[in-house]
């Protein structure tokens, strides 16, 4: 089985979904991804969280984990961590490094990344030109 992560753009917009959407699934059925690894921080990692939810129900042999940058805080009300992960060794990380170490760890677990980048500056651009030089599969949403 097989593996994969996200880098996008904290803003993204909504009309990405369905082509999302359409590549999880893909990598899923055809590539026999059943494990996925995604951020927190912005619109495009919980738009890509949502639809793993959702995808969850129809494909029950996928996982997937919200790889947390840091240990959270007293949760606000409603808040869920369940499909959280602290990934180990992030405890010794100073926290103005965490997000780029946490993204590392994501990339070392991965054979497939799922960018959506759309300028070549900021750390989803970042580390969608290091998953091609580290040889992983990057599709371009």
């Amino acid at each position: 089985m097989a593996s994969c992560t996200f880098f996008g753009h904290h803003d993204c917009p909504e009309h990405i979904r369905p082509k999302l959407r359409e590549t999880i699934i893909d990598l899923i059925l055809n590539e026999n991804v059943d494990m996925f690894y995604l951020g927190n921080h912005g619109r495009f990692d919980s738009m890509v969280r949502s639809i793993l939810r959702e995808l969850q129900t129809a494909y029950p042999q996928i996982g997937y984990a919200v790889v947390l940058a840091y240990m959270p805080g007293k949760p606000a009300e409603g808040e869920d961590y369940s499909d959280t992960m602290l990934p180990e060794g992030i405890e010794r990380v100073p926290k103005r490094f965490a997000i780029s170490w946490r993204n590392n760890w994501m990339l070392d677990h991965s054979e497939y990344v799922v960018a959506y980048v759309t300028h070549s500056w900021g750390g989803a651009a970042q580390f969608v030109e290091k998953a091609e030089k580290c040889g992983r599969k990057v599709i371009y949403i």
